[in-house]
Parts: C-alpha cells; sequence; structure tokens
C-alpha cells in the first residue's frame, strides 16, 4: 500500500524547493525607450455589454400514439385463447390492446394481463403464416412488460442487503478473500501510513487477518458518528467526557487512542464501544455537593 503523505509535508516541500531567479541585466536602450513620450493610441469603442434574458421555455407537445387493432390475419380469437391456456384463468387475461406486424407473414397480438402483481404487463401471443394461403398458426405466448408496468429492482447481492440486525443463531455470513476491509496480519506495517507506531499496530498474533487502513477508518467514522459518539444528545448533556470516567476502559489495538468500552453497570452504554469525548450522567466524577 502507497504511503500517504501529509498535507503539511508537501506544502513543506514545494515551499523550500523554490530558488530565486538572480535579476536580468537592465538594458539602457530599452530604459530611454520607456522615458520617451508614448503616443495615445485612439481610444477603442466602449462595448455595451446588454443582460442575458433567457428564451421562453418551450415544451413538446403530449403526442397520443395510435395503436393499431387491425386484425389483417384474423386469429384474434385464437390469439386470446392461447394467452387465457397460457394463463390458466380467463380473468387473468384482459382486452386486446394493439397488433403489431413485424413482418407480412408475422403479428403479435398484445392483451393487458390481469396477474396479480403485473400491473402495466401485456400478453404477447406472435402468429405467423407460412405464405398467404396457410392458415396462421401460432409461435409464442409470453408476458412483457408495458410503458407503466410494475417492475423488480435491480438485484442486488446478499452481501450488499445485510444490515445491523439481521443476523440471527445460526446464521453464517462469509467475508470475501479481497475484503479491503482487512489485510493480512503480517502486512499491517507503520509503512502504510506516516503515524505513530502505537495507532498502526494491531495485535495479528494467532489471526490470519486483521483490520486494514481502510476497515480501520470505516469502523472508527462510523462509530464516532453514530449514537456513541460525541454528537449524541446524551453525551451533549453529560458533565465530563468518557475519558475522564474511571469506568472507561481502553480498547486494545489502533482505535485505543479514540475509543474504549464503558463498564458501568447503570450507565446507558455499558459494555459498548465509545470515544473519548462521549459521554453521559453516569459519570464516575459525577458528585453531588452537600450545600
Amino acid at each position: 500500500m502507497a504511503k500517504k503523505k501529509s498535507l503539511f509535508k508537501k506544502l513543506r516541500k514545494s515551499a523550500s524547493s523554490l530558488v530565486a531567479e538572480p535579476e536580468a541585466p537592465v538594458d539602457e536602450a530599452i530604459l530611454e525607450a520607456i522615458a520617451k513620450p508614448k503616443i495615445e493610441a485612439p481610444a477603442a469603442p466602449a462595448i455595451v455589454r446588454k443582460p442575458y434574458i433567457a428564451p421562453k421555455k418551450t415544451y413538446p407537445a403530449k403526442i397520443e400514439v395510435e395503436v393499431n387493432k387491425t386484425d389483417l390475419f384474423g386469429v384474434l380469437s385464437l390469439a386470446k385463447q392461447a394467452a387465457i391456456e397460457d394463463s390458466g384463468k380467463s380473468e387473468y387475461v384482459g382486452e386486446l390492446y394493439s397488433i403489431d406486424s413485424d413482418e407480412e407473414r408475422v403479428a403479435t397480438y398484445l392483451f393487458h394481463a390481469k396477474l396479480p402483481g403485473y400491473n402495466g404487463w401485456l400478453w404477447a401471443v406472435t402468429a405467423a403464416k407460412v405464405d398467404e394461403e396457410s392458415a396462421a398458426t401460432i409461435c409464442d405466448v409470453v408476458l412483457l412488460p408495458g410503458t407503466k408496468a410494475l417492475l423488480a429492482p435491480d438485484w442486488v447481492p446478499y452481501s450488499q442487503r445485510i444490515q445491523p440486525g439481521d443476523i440471527g443463531v445460526g446464521d453464517i455470513v462469509p467475508t470475501a478473500p479481497d475484503d479491503e476491509r482487512l489485510t493480512p496480519a503480517y502486512a499491517m506495517l507503520p509503512e502504510d501510513e506516516e503515524l505513530e507506531v502505537s495507532q498502526l499496530f494491531e495485535f495479528g498474533l494467532g489471526r490470519a487477518r486483521v483490520l486494514s487502513v481502510v476497515g480501520r477508518d470505516a469502523a472508527s467514522k462510523r462509530w464516532y458518528e453514530g449514537d456513541r459518539g460525541p454528537r449524541a444528545a446524551i453525551a451533549k448533556a453529560a458533565p465530563k467526557p468518557c475519558s475522564s470516567c474511571g469506568f472507561f476502559i481502553p480498547i486494545a489495538g489502533s482505535l485505543r487512542g479514540a475509543f474504549g468500552v464503558c463498564s458501568n453497570a447503570i450507565s446507558p452504554e455499558d459494555a459498548r464501544v465509545v470515544s473519548f469525548d462521549h459521554g453521559c450522567g453516569a459519570h464516575s466524577e459525577a458528585l453531588i455537593k452537600a450545600e
């Protein structure tokens, strides 16, 4: 992983790399030319800029599409019967919507679908003729979405659909081998970032993978901006932050300098990860002064 250099170091390096250029010798001829009176050029005509006026918005006229309902093949009843047989019930096939002729010997009959959950769909029955003298036969019966059809949402992999609280007893969610939130334990070295070793080191003994820089940043951001960070309402009303509480236990690893676990049984954050600047009313030093 490439090193991340701080903005301060970049600015300091760029400032130190600037070298003053030596002054060029002054030509006396140029000084004399500057001292001579200049002939004033004729004034350029003033340019008057008119304010921009946006043109009036125009919208395309609504065009009503005329559908073809001319039955050239004369098999309308046969096409509807084929749709009924495919659907299983006659009430699932509605009225004729249109007849589309792709070629001289192929036509598609569209009927409104009345199937539950298929609002706006159409039954498409394709009929064909071998020649002009032969009778039309049914080729295919399918359901097609119309312009106002209800469509299923795009497929989302299960790994992206899982939310906190979805995993129950016995559920197993495998982690991808190339998950960017994790890195091999031997690869978690101080060279990943220009930070202190205590902020980088993860106790990876006995584990195949530990948190990567991406995983650590994602977790710390989620925790800090959540209900147990400094922006929570209970933290704003707290007398003191968690960092000064006797029940605060710092966690191990690279996040030790920012988060810990609450061990106060009467606190709403008991056994939960809280930030240093979080707080609640069960602070160990929140004492009542005797009057």
